[in-house]
């Protein structure tokens, strides 16, 4: 029988999701008054909006089946426009629905295709807006402008490969995009919009990532920020220059930068840095060249960021190990952080759940393998442990209350078993070297990853080496199926969910635009 004082599984998984399973789903009224944003508050992702200062939600789109994924607000406030799939399937379309509320109305309906957005798809003048799509050729992904006043659709890049457009400069005749030839390989282009011509600013050899980010709204300025590890191991913060085509390294941390925001009034710049795992937010003063004094602000990931219109306030998806990514508003002045939402639904207190720390181990060939170790709150002599393995593989196992892990986690831990979540060779976060370890070599040198990660819990006192347990999903199922084959003693039980288990099919079922990447994996 359950015992009552304990909280059930669907307790800790009763949370709203914010996000729609990407990064931006968040978006600024041009009045500053409202934020846009995707949850699934109703059931099913949808969009609603909500007073950036906090206030009654505002449900805007009532779909069941599709769920809507990114958000844009036009820049005359009348329209948001947005992506959606149904049940899942990941064949995005476009969608717009009036701010004010009203019929959704749908721009593409290409059923085998997929269409996406950026944060930044509206021209300035709300005339056009830029998406990414695979519709004439399902191997690659065009950059395409449509008039929203004619529907009339022009394709500004419809070369071989895979591309997407960043953002359009202040005057509205150009527009950046980003060529992705593998995960840790890309380029920025720079389109002009009348003449359609598109130029690689960043033509290189060997393997380096370049990614657009704002433009500049500085007065006299004409250039916009990126980000790239063409300089080191890791993404560092620079600034492209039109006017003289000269590059400028604005900040190069050991640690990767994840989001840049400027805004519009020209005067602050701001980003976020992925260090260890957490991410740690610098807004800077460039009128005052300074950087400035931010309130305390929760620990935690940032998964979006965006500053207001009238420039007083930022915006920003956070989540932490204890509360899932939600909507939090941070006013410059006067300096207040605001949390607009709730996560949690069903009445357990965070205080009484773990938080993780992070723990360093050797491996097989000398490294040193960062994990996040959560150990029960109590332990009544050895407890058990389960090893958990992130998908991708190229991605990183963060402080995170996802609602894939999060729950998972949580219950466990309340059950006096702890988690041992890894990030082996192949994640990001820990620099392009260590990210390439995994290419060629699944099952390989990461299997022997896990097997050091099963000595290190042998080696801690309070762990029970007869009760360890494995879960991972996609990559992470993978590496279940791997492990339990071929190392089957150091488990006690495993759990592997939608993981390839035969390599030769996974390369033959994936996306037809992801087929090249397959190359390097």
């Amino acid at each position: 029988m359950t015992n009552p004082a304990l909280p059930t599984f669907e307790q800790f998984a009763a949370m709203r999701r914010y996000g729609g399973n990407t990064g931006f789903s968040l978006a600024w009224s041009p009045d500053s008054r409202e934020i846009a944003y995707v949850t699934n508050t109703s059931g099913q992702f949808n969009v609603w909006k909500q007073p950036a200062g906090g206030g009654y939600p505002l449900q805007l789109t009532f779909f069941e089946d599709r769920s809507a994924r990114n958000v844009a607000w036009s820049p005359d406030g009348e329209t948001i426009l947005f992506n959606s799939d149904v049940d899942g399937n990941e064949f995005h379309q476009l969608f717009t629905v009036p701010a004010s509320g009203g019929a959704p109305e749908q721009l593409t309906d290409v059923k085998d295709a997929t269409h996406v957005i950026s944060p930044g798809a509206w021209s300035p003048d709300s005339r056009y807006i830029a998406y990414a799509a695979n519709d004439q050729d399902r191997r690659n992904m065009n950059v395409v402008m449509r008039d929203m006043h004619s529907g009339e659709v022009t394709r500004l890049i419809e070369t071989d490969g895979v591309f997407q457009p960043g953002a359009w400069s202040p005057d509205g005749n150009y527009l950046t995009a980003v060529e992705t030839r593998f995960n840790a390989d890309s380029d920025i282009f720079l389109i002009d919009v009348q003449t359609r011509n598109a130029q690689n600013l960043t033509a290189h050899e060997g393997e380096i990532n370049y990614m657009p980010g704002p433009w500049s709204r500085q007065k006299g300025k004409h250039g916009f920020y990126y980000r790239s590890n063409d300089a080191g191991e890791h993404m560092a913060l620079c600034y492209y220059n039109l006017k003289n085509q000269r590059r400028k390294l604005i900040d190069a941390p050991d640690w990767d930068v994840e989001f840049v925001a400027t805004s519009r009034n020209g005067r602050y710049l701001a980003w976020a840095i992925n260090e260890e795992g957490y991410s740690r937010l610098h807004v800077w003063d460039l009128k005052k060249d300074k950087a400035i004094k931010l309130p305390k602000i929760p620990k935690g990931v940032i998964a979006y960021m965006g500053f207001s219109p009238d420039s007083r306030q930022m915006a920003m998806l956070l989540g932490g190990p204890t509360f899932g990514e939600q909507p939090f508003v941070l006013s410059l002045k006067p300096k207040k952080w605001t949390q607009l939402t709730e996560t949690m639904l069903d009445g357990i207190d965070e205080k009484t759940m773990v938080k993780p720390k992070l723990v360093r181990f050797p491996t097989f060939d000398g490294r040193e393998l960062p994990a996040w170790l959560y150990k029960p709150k109590t332990v009544n002599g050895k407890a058990p442990v389960v090893l958990s393995v992130h998908g991708g593989p190229e991605a990183q196992e963060r402080p995170l209350y996802t609602y894939f892990n999060g729950p998972l986690y949580q219950y466990l831990l309340s059950r006096g078993i702890g988690v041992l979540a890894t990030n082996i060779r192949g994640s990001t976060g820990y620099g392009k070297s260590y990210q390439r370890l995994i290419r060629r070599d699944w099952g390989g040198g990461e299997l022997k990853d896990e097997e050091c990660a099963v000595k290190y819990l042998h080696s801690l006192d309070w762990v029970d080496p007869q009760r360890i347990g494995f879960i991972g999903g996609s990559f992470g199922g993978f590496s279940c199926l791997s492990c339990v084959s071929r190392l089957p003693d150091y488990w006690a039980v495993a759990v592997g969910h939608f993981g390839p288990s035969n390599l030769l099919t996974f390369v033959k079922s994936v996306p037809p635009y992801w087929r090249r990447f397959m190359k390097q994996w």
